[in-house]
């Protein structure tokens, strides 16, 4: 499994992700069984969110329950109405928690797609060692 780099704290601004946010995210999927998880830092590349979380689930069905994980813990930070896209058949789950935004692909799907190859990052680039 490949390491999530850690998030430098930031200065708290309106409509900036905070690193709790990230970090429970990150927990969440990590707890999950996530592979392959990496973060890419939006800033200056787009206005939707500050940071994009994409990650691997080994089946549909993980896919799903890693997803509805994340979504447990963005309702423990206080954010209750999150937006989900792809529940249903858990091939690609879209989840908008404002500041951040996360992907959750079977692999072959996010192979197909390649999000990182279109936001700059690679899974080399992205992610450091693990400790």
């Amino acid at each position: 499994m490949i390491a999530i780099p850690r998030v430098k704290p930031r200065t708290k601004r309106k409509g900036l992700a905070t690193p709790s946010l990230l970090e429970r995210i990150e927990s969440a999927l990590e707890d999950g069984k996530a592979e392959d998880i990496i973060t890419i830092d939006l800033e200056g590349k787009t206005t939707m969110a500050d940071h994009m979380l994409i990650a691997s689930g080994r089946s549909a069905r993980q896919v799903v329950a890693l997803a509805e994980r994340v979504i447990a813990a963005l309702h423990q930070t206080g954010k209750p109405r999150v937006s989900a896209e792809g529940m249903r058949h858990g091939d690609w789950v879209l989840i908008d928690a404002g500041d951040v935004i996360v992907h959750l692909f079977r692999p072959e799907v996010r192979r197909f797609y390649n999000l990182e190859k279109m936001w700059g990052a690679s899974l080399a680039e992205a992610a450091e060692p693990v400790d």
